[in-house]
């Protein structure tokens, strides 16, 4: 079935770069184009698009404030298309938490080599917008919520173990949802998101705002410490190396894995063989397959794997090929994920469920 795409942009040259890219696939379209929010508010009405891509900074009313009113009253799946900026970085992080699925900076005309990957890559978002479960927008919680299980887990029980999380599509807020659950005293977390490496820096600001745990972007060389997590930079692979007693962080900007740098599946194939069954691998909502062969490596070194389940993914995309291979000891709804791992890590006991059972 055709997707069709609304776009909103004050940009007349942006508009029909991104027309020409979207009206170039064989299973999309350009239904109608805006200029402003208020324009794109009555073209969802009369057009009814599956996916609208949204400017950040328009005239009469700007994308946030759009896009909180679309995702309380009608909502319905956004890609953000924002400039490389540092205040737009912030404010992308928000339009994240407000509901949007992906976001994305906007074309550069005067590259025209760039151009073409930039299309691809807006068409990918396209695509993930639409297969993804938009919710209607709902505000959250300031601060962290107090988790029973936070105040059973022992300081000790961090030694030697290593979390490692990777998502995509959905995966700001649901990185967020298992950080801000997680206490202070647990082990070391590196993460790979799926996200443009402008983005990522206020990312990991932002989670470090909300979350008890500290949380930064990776530094190449860095040692890992429990009580704190490690973003990957937007632009380099993620892994981990050991070194003696002690962890690692190491960067690298070698070739893209599955079309991403930073690539799920290099982190959790560097725990698989730095860590082994010490590592803990979290696969969350993502489209695609990244991260499937690098956490089912790790569940064959004995690490303990967990998969987002279906109901609770914006896209139900990784942790299901990651299921379908064999590669998770347990599936868990979002709002369970940091209990599991805090309880996997005690050696409790927890209500798994498996693959297949």
């Amino acid at each position: 079935m055709t997707i069709k795409v609304l776009i909103c942009d004050d940009s007349a040259a942006t508009r029909m770069l991104l027309r020409r890219a979207i009206d170039a696939q064989a299973d999309m379209t350009v239904v109608g184009v805006a200029a402003d929010a208020l324009i794109a508010r009555e073209m969802i009405k009369s057009l009814n698009p599956d996916v609208l891509t949204l400017d950040v900074e328009m005239p009469r009313m700007d994308g946030l404030e759009f896009l909180e009113r679309l995702m309380r009253l009608r909502p319905m799946p956004v890609v953000m298309v924002s400039a490389f900026t540092g205040k737009d970085s912030d404010t992308s992080i928000m339009a994240l938490e407000l509901g949007a699925v992906e976001v994305l900076g906007k074309p550069d005309a005067r590259n025209p080599s760039s151009l073409a990957a930039y299309s691809d890559e807006i068409c990918d978002k396209i695509r993930a917008a639409r297969a993804a479960h938009v919710h209607r927008f709902v505000p959250q919680s300031a601060t962290a919520p107090a988790d029973a299980a936070a105040g059973q887990f022992s300081a000790r029980v961090a030694q030697g173990r290593i979390v490692c999380i990777g998502a995509s599509t959905g995966g700001t807020e649901a990185i967020r949802e298992v950080l801000i659950r997680l206490p202070r005293h647990c082990p070391p977390v590196l993460i790979v998101q799926h996200m443009p490496e402008m983005f990522t820096g206020a990312f990991a600001k932002r989670l470090d705002s909300l979350s008890q745990i500290h949380v930064k972007e990776a530094d190449n060389g860095e040692r890992v410490e429990p009580g704190c997590a490690y973003l990957a930079p937007g632009h380099s692979h993620l892994l981990l190396k050991r070194r003696g007693l002690a962890y690692h962080c190491e960067l690298s900007r070698a070739d893209p894995v599955n079309r991403h740098r930073p690539s799920v599946d290099v982190l959790f194939q560097s725990a698989a063989d730095q860590a082994g069954k010490a590592a803990l691998g979290v696969l969350l909502t993502g489209m695609g397959k990244d991260g499937a062969q690098g956490l089912l490596a790790m569940h064959r070194t004995g690490a303990w794997t967990i998969g987002q389940d279906q109901a609770s993914c914006v896209v139900y995309g990784m942790p299901r090929e990651a299921a379908a291979i064999g590669a998770v000891s347990e599936v868990a709804p979002l709002a369970e994920v940091a209990q599991r791992i805090m309880s996997r890590l005690s050696g409790g006991v927890t209500a798994t469920t498996k693959h297949g059972a």
